[in-house]
C-alpha cells in the first residue's frame, strides 16, 4: 500500500475529533490531557484547539512551546485496524478574536458558553514538524510536515 499524503492524513485527523495535546513541563514532567479539534485540521500541518488562558497548559506552552498530539481512531466495521497518528510540532497561542471566529463551530459552546466573547479564551495552533503513522499496513515514521 502507498504512503498517505499529508492531505490523506489531513483527511482522517478531521475524523478524529479528540486527542491528547502533551506538553512539557518545568521539572522535566511530561503532561498530557484529551483535547477536541473539532475536525480543525489544516492540509498544511496545523491544528486548532481551544482553551482558557489559565490553564496548566497554557503556562506550559509559554515556557516550552514543543507539544505532542496522539490520534488513535478505532477499527473499521470489517476489522481493518484503525489508524494511529502521532504529531510532533510547536505551538503558539492566538489571542486575536478575527482568529477564534475563524475557527469556531456551534457545538464548543458546551465548553465556552459565551463564545467566541467568552472572557480569558485563548487558541492554541499546534504546526506539525513530524508525522508518524500506523494504519495496520503502513508505518511512516518521520515524515516532515512541511516542505
Amino acid at each position: 500500500m502507498a504512503s498517505m499524503t499529508l492531505e490523506d492524513l489531513a483527511s482522517q485527523l478531521k475524523k478524529i475529533d479528540f486527542c491528547m495535546l502533551t506538553t512539557k513541563a518545568g521539572s522535566g514532567r511530561i503532561s498530557s490531557r484529551p483535547m477536541s479539534n473539532n475536525g480543525d485540521v489544516e492540509y498544511d500541518g496545523d491544528s486548532w484547539f481551544f482553551s482558557y488562558e489559565e490553564t496548566r497548559k497554557i503556562a506550559e506552552i509559554e515556557s516550552n512551546k514543543d507539544v505532542s498530539l496522539t490520534f488513535t481512531a478505532p477499527p473499521s466495521l470489517l476489522g481493518k485496524p484503525g489508524i494511529f497518528i502521532a504529531i510532533e510540532g510547536v505551538a503558539s497561542l492566538v489571542r486575536d478574536k478575527a482568529a477564534f471566529e475563524e475557527h469556531w463551530v456551534a457545538n464548543l459552546e458546551r465548553w465556552f458558553p459565551e463564545g467566541t466573547d467568552t472572557p480569558g479564551f485563548v487558541l492554541i495552533k499546534v504546526s506539525a514538524s513530524s508525522i508518524q503513522y500506523w494504519d495496520g499496513e503502513v508505518t511512516l515514521a518521520g515524515s516532515s510536515a512541511r516542505s
